[in-house]
């Protein structure tokens, strides 16, 4: 039997390099699969490529965006892997709206579905992964607020996970965190073009600097793993590398 199977699984950023791979591997192992987008015509195409999935378009960092969510699909398994494309300048040259866009989209996002599983609340049993970056470790100095906001998704998994256990839910709330920047996805190579720029080499060069990035499939394996064995992976913030996943402490 498949790891899943019998199990809903709602993706919150379906369409994305990382999102699409976690759909594709969770609806592999036999899940009942929502996928969330902001666009449905690539929600549309996620579905033609995957028989039997689910799609619902809307813009998950809108305050009403959880209970819609929940309303089409109670998870037993929620990723919240969407969020806005950061700015890709240094600081001095940002507008505040630059700034803090990804507060706006990534942090808000969290917020409200991390929120929601707490107050409907979610099955006991269920787990919350928020898929973060290796920016919110290491700093990201082209990306304004990026780096933060993504640091605020694990302090926001930490503090869910806090009142799961106070309150005794059962939910389990995780922060997945992506240590390297993934030129395969669009997101990441934007990043490239962004620090290839900045630093004054070539795309190549700045590749060529990158040693053996973690791809989306990772991430999505590392999924499956925290969600298959919550026991021997105790914590709440993970790294994913191309060599695995580890606790961050």
């Amino acid at each position: 039997m498949a790891i899943l199977t019998g199990k809903q699984v709602v993706v919150v950023g379906a369409t994305g390099g990382v999102g699409a791979a976690i759909v594709r591997r969770v609806v592999a192992e036999d899940a009942k699969t929502l996928a969330v987008a902001r666009e449905r015509t690539a929600l549309d195409r996620l579905a033609r490529e995957i028989a039997g999935l689910d799609v619902l378009p809307l813009d998950a960092s809108h305050e009403d965006a959880p209970a819609a969510v929940f309303d089409a699909m109670t998870p037993d398994v929620l990723v919240i892997s969407a969020g806005a494309r950061p700015p890709a300048a240094p600081l001095h040259k940002l507008t505040w709206s630059q700034f803090a866009v990804n507060w706006e989209s990534d942090v808000k996002m969290s917020f409200g579905f991390c929120k929601a599983a707490l107050d409907m609340p979610l099955r006991q049993g269920s787990t919350v992964i928020l898929i973060s970056s290796g920016a919110g470790l290491g700093g990201s100095p082209i990306s304004g607020g990026y780096a933060g906001a993504k640091r605020t998704q694990m302090f926001i998994a930490n503090y869910s996970q806090k009142e799961s256990s106070r309150l005794q839910l059962g939910i389990r709330f995780v922060t997945l965190v992506p240590l390297m920047i993934m030129p395969d996805t669009s997101l990441g190579r934007f990043a490239v073009e962004g620090y290839a720029k900045y630093m004054g080499v070539s795309v190549t060069d700045f590749l060529s600097s990158l040693k053996s990035p973690q791809t989306p499939d990772d991430v999505a394996d590392a999924v499956i793993e925290l969600v298959s064995s919550p026991t021997a992976r105790t914590g709440s913030i993970f790294s994913v590398s191309h060599e695995g996943i580890a606790v961050v402490p």
